[in-house]
């Protein structure tokens, strides 16, 4: 007989969530108890769990199988009634949300550090999200890290693992264990937003595409969808199997660690498009033949031509960036008479926009975008809603990027990322920096003038919530913005992030490259901030 076991414990220091959830080294999360810990938080933490379904999969890198046969001994140990469960133990992000919205389950735990490399001297994650499909709001990840910060014991089940690989209906200490196809769901949602058949017949017409899968989740979906379902030829999706350590690379499509596919892009002969997701299939990257989309770009793109695609033929109710991204979708929600709310950065504040229906779309500038067909961004929705936009206009991703900038103007942007920065010297960068923003309006670096300056403070229009230090802005009188935040995306030390952008309304500055462009406000950033002296680096690390 199956027995419950309780399992005297201790807390761990730091078991936070971040913005999506709680990432750490694969070794800190195979310290004895450093997972059940969590997991067993969660389940204090989240109320009604007794009885309940949930979901549960990840985006199969290092440790995620062991990590699923933990938390499934655990959900049965405290009363989880039925656990779905992606063949495999894999579920992608947005896939995820999808079978939490479908099932009308009580939540999700998904298992993913994103777009972190993953392999066992590499990165792990786990987050809870909540009934509505989307992460769990500040209020539940808080009492997540209060109860991990004073458990004293978890349960499990004393019993052996169980086999996930076939699609079947299990039980587990009493728990019914429903392995699902995961993908199936996924594509019904996808074949009611896009028009399949216009799609189909763009790409019978000769349409190339390369969508570069990365070795992560995306790659069964994306094989599923645009090869079987949409004809697109066979190898169309490259590094589609999903492995452990991503093939060795960094599963984040951006200009450096998607290298290979802009090179092939800017190349003789290119494809129509370029596209890439990251290791958990939330986040993408769009290439024309010979040019770049950026994400902020692409955002302003689709919320500009949404209404061409069967699922939001009626239009948008309103679309949300995150504070840092680029305001070139303000332009659009401005010139259509639409509302554009500004959030804090992290998926989980767009939430209640969407589940009452003040936005449909809603966009960060990491390279990710989605609707409200799920709570969370999701890569490959975004590349069929290009190809839908493609399909009905019948122009190269080229022509439309210069005909959206002709229209509204180009909103030139950058993230300039530094990276394993010291995390004592990132915070004395911030802490600076925020001790001067009263004395910076009417202040005069490098040509610019400073208009006003401040710590975003976000108010949300639904729950009245309050959200401070959500990243310092600084406004130049010009239009032009530079914004400072440190990530909580990484495991190493910290990650500065610095977002440039100056808007421009002359065509004939439309082709300037997007670094030359920046140039003095790149300049204004590190005076400002006093990045050299504070963290010792010269340039970033990343720059997309």
């Amino acid at each position: 007989m199956t027995r419950i076991v309780k399992i005297e414990t201790t807390p761990f220091a730091g078991q936070k969530p971040g913005t999506s959830g709680l990432r750490k080294k694969v070794k800190t999360f195979r310290e004895p108890h450093y997972l059940e810990n969590f997991v067993q938080s969660i389940f204090n933490a989240v109320e009604n769990m007794e009885g309940a379904t949930l979901i549960l999969g990840g985006d199969g890198r290092y440790y995620n199988r062991d990590a699923v046969q933990i938390i499934l001994r655990m959900a049965a140990a405290n009363g989880v009634a039925r656990m779905v469960v992606g063949q495999g133990g894999l579920l992608s992000t947005p896939a995820a949300s999808c079978l939490i919205r479908k099932q009308k389950a009580k939540g999700g735990i998904i298992l993913s550090a994103s777009h972190n490399p993953g392999g066992p001297d590499e990165d792990f994650g786990i987050k809870y999200n909540s009934d509505n499909g989307g992460p769990a709001p500040e209020v539940i990840t808080n009492a997540i890290y209060a109860e991990s910060q004073s458990i004293r014991e978890y349960r499990t089940l004393d019993t052996a693992d169980i086999e996930l690989s076939e699609i079947a209906e299990l039980s587990l200490g009493g728990m019914a264990v429903e392995i699902v196809d995961p993908v199936k769901e996924y594509r019904k949602l996808m074949k009611r937003l896009f028009n399949f058949k216009k799609i189909k017949k763009l790409f019978k017409s000769g349409f190339r595409l390369r969508f570069d899968a990365m070795h992560a989740i995306t790659g069964p979906y994306a094989q599923d969808i645009l090869e079987r379902k949409l004809g697109a030829p066979k190898g169309t999706v490259i590094n589609a199997e999903p492995l452990e350590d991503f093939g060795g690379h960094h599963p984040d499509p951006n200009p450096v660690h998607a290298r290979a596919l802009f090179d092939v892009m800017f190349a003789p002969g290119a494809p129509d498009m370029g596209a890439a997701s990251d290791g958990d299939g939330d986040r993408n990257i769009v290439l024309g033949r010979g040019i770049y989309v950026a994400p902020s770009d692409s955002l302003a793109v689709l919320a500009a031509n949404a209404h061409l695609a069967p699922g939001y033929e009626n239009g948008l109710a309103g679309v949300a960036r995150s504070m840092p991204t680029s305001c070139a979708v303000d332009r659009v929600a401005a010139e259509v008479g639409m509302p554009c709310f500004e959030t804090p950065t992290g998926w989980k504040f767009f939430g209640n926009l969407l589940d009452v229906g003040k936005a449909t779309l809603c966009g960060e500038e990491s390279a990710g975008t989605g609707s409200d067909h799920v709570r969370e961004k999701d890569g490959l929705w975004a590349v069929l809603l290009w190809l839908n936009i493609l399909a009905e206009r019948q122009e190269s991703i080229q022509e439309i990027m210069h005909a959206h900038w002709r229209t509204y103007g180009r909103n030139f942007y950058s993230r300039h990322d530094y990276e394993a920065v010291d995390s004592t010297a990132a915070e004395a960068l911030m802490t600076a920096l925020k001790a001067k923003l009263v004395t910076l309006p009417g202040q005069s670096v490098e040509g610019e003038t400073v208009a006003s300056a401040d710590d975003f403070t976000y108010t949300d229009p639904v729950d009245g919530s309050v959200s401070n230090n959500q990243g310092v802005r600084i406004l130049f009188e010009s239009g032009a913005r530079v914004v400072f935040r440190l990530s909580g995306t990484g495991t190493d030390g910290a990650t500065l992030r610095v977002y440039l952008e100056r808007y421009v309304a002359d065509p004939e500055e439309f082709e300037t490259e997007t670094q030359v462009a920046l140039e003095r406000i790149i300049r204004a950033a590190d005076q400002i901030a006093g990045i050299f002296q504070h963290t010792g680096r010269k340039e970033p690390d990343v720059i997309s």
